[in-house]
Formats: C-alpha cells, structure tokens, sequence
C-alpha cells in the first residue's frame, strides 16, 4: 500500500502490521489442528479498498487493476471503468447474466469503498428478462440491506445497470401502466403500513420516474403486507412489498436526483436528461417537512438555508 506518512507513523504502522501477522500465524497454527470446522482463519486481512473490494465481491485479480486506475481516476468514474472491463472479460468469460451481476455489485462495492453489506446483501440477483415486444433488458433485484449504501449510490447503481445493459446490446425496460401504478401503489401500502421513508414524493414524480428509468427495480419482498389492486402482474413475482426497490426509486432516484445529476453530468452518461425534470419538481417542494411538524416545536433551519445545520455522517 503506497501512502505518505512521517516516518514515526510509519514505524507505528509497520509494527501494527508484524503484530498482526504474529497473531495470525498463530490463528492459523491453532486452526491446523482440525479442532474447529475450518482449517483455516474465517477472517482475511485486507489493506486497502481494493482488497476489501476483491474479498467482498470480487471477480479475483480486480484488487491489482483497482490499485493501477485509482491514480488517475475519481470513485464513481473509477466503479464505470471497472464494470466495463468485468463485461469485456479481462477479469475471465463469463455468460452476459453472470457478467452483469458481476460488474454491478463490484461496482457498488467500488461506490461504498467495500464498508457496507450492500454489494453483498443488498443486491438479491441480477437478471435478463424480456419486454412485451420481445427485446430483452436488465432487471435489479434489491433487498433491505440496500439501505446502508446511502441514497445517492443506490441510485448510481441503477446508472450502472443501465450503462452494463448498454455494453451488452440490451434493450431498455419498457414499463408498463400497471406495473407503474403497482410501484406507486407498493410505495404507499409501505408508507402506512411498515415504515416511512426519508423522503415523501409525489406520484407525478414517481411515475415519471418510473417511466423513464432504463432497467427495472425489481426486490425480494421484504415485509408480510400484500397490495390489493395490483396483484399477479407476469413480470413481478410477488404481490408483498420490495423494501429494498421502493427505497432504491423513493430515497436514491428521485431524493437524491439532484446529486446524481450532478455525477451524471460530470461523467458525460446519456440517455438520464430526464432527471433534470426530477430535480427540479424536488426542489419546489423542498419545504414539505413542514407538513408533518407538531405544532409548538422548534424549527432548527430550511432545507439548503445559508447559515443552516447540517449533519454530516461517516460510512
């Protein structure tokens, strides 16, 4: 691992990394005795972002090629970069299913620096299906543990599912009304009865959005609750609600729209201008936390108030 530091820190870490090694030659000493069910130590050590990626996800030997790109590429450009060459095959063949899957959660893992479950737990699988006219496009399957990647990467997932779907010769999801309106319907039926989300978006919104987004965001069903209009629809394949999907749309696309239109932007991605008009229909209601506000307690600051509270808080 290539990093500056004064050479009293970096004696202080040297020793940090002879003691573990002592400690874990003697875990492994300890294992080879075939008294536990493995042989070997269940945790590896990674050293830097790019071991915790590889460990993580994988495919084996990104770590190297993860390491030689960050020189000269930012995070998000680096994670497209990655996932291209996860389906061009320099990492070995795979089948397109197989290589979508691959180049989605290492790309994620790349996003949230392989810290959280999200990569591993928060994406249930990754799929080609088919569209009415018979094209074919890519579907993502999220889960609950989606949920600690933050929103703003939640969303870039899907922009990496759309920019692999477009590597492979895909064809966009083509949604249609009833599936849109089952999403809005799901989205409410969680909001009374499991849980709220950050944000509180219109079903005009929603349903542009859905409208225009290139893959589909699909889930495992995360809750016991069932919608009652929208039911046994062919391409959906549970009538229960998919936590992990609604916040992916509700909190990542359309609550974070103006921050992934900002990295979309920057990294030149065609085909998401239609989330310039997300944007600005949130910005509108930027106030709508009122609504919800007891009477009689304090107000801190606005939203995006100069001079305002922010928190900001770590991985």
């Amino acid at each position: 691992m290539n990093v500056q530091m004064s050479p009293a820190y970096a004696q202080y870490v040297g020793e940090l990394e002879k003691q573990l090694e002592e400690l874990y030659a003697i875990c492994q000493k300890a294992r080879a005795k075939g008294l536990d069910p493995s042989l070997e130590p269940e945790c590896k050590v990674a050293r830097d972002m790019a071991d915790l990626v590889e460990g993580l996800v994988g495919p084996k030997g990104v770590a190297e090629r993860i390491r030689e790109l960050s020189l000269k590429l930012p995070r998000e450009e680096l994670a497209f970069k990655i996932a291209e060459e996860i389906v061009y095959g320099k990492f070995g063949h795979m089948e397109p299913e197989v290589a979508a899957e691959q180049a989605v959660r290492t790309a994620l893992a790349i996003l949230t620096e392989g810290l959280t479950a999200a990569p591993v737990q928060g994406i249930a699988q990754v799929k080609i299906k088919t569209n009415p006219d018979r094209t074919k496009y890519l579907a993502i399957y999220f889960a609950g543990p989606i949920r600690s990647a933050g929103g703003t990467d939640q969303a870039l997932t899907l922009v990496i599912g759309d920019f692999v779907r477009r590597l492979l010769g895909l064809d966009r999801y083509k949604p249609t009304n009833e599936e849109i309106a089952r999403f809005i319907e799901e989205i409410r039926l969680y909001e009374r009865s499991v849980s709220r989300f950050q944000y509180h978006v219109s079903d005009e919104e929603l349903w542009k959005t859905l409208k225009w987004l290139p893959v589909e965001v699909s889930g495992t069903e995360t809750d016991p609750v069932e919608v009652s209009s929208y039911r046994n629809l062919p391409r959906i394949e549970t009538n229960r609600v998919r936590g992990g999907a609604l916040r992916v749309v509700n909190d990542g696309v359309v609550g974070r729209a103006s921050k992934v239109w900002a990295i979309i932007e920057k990294l030149g991605i065609q085909g998401w201008d239609w989330l310039k008009d997300i944007r600005k229909m949130s910005e509108k209601k930027s106030a709508g936390f009122m609504d919800d506000i007891v009477a009689g307690r304090p107000i801190f600051s606005f939203p995006s108030r100069h001079g305002g509270f922010r928190l900001r808080y770590g991985r």
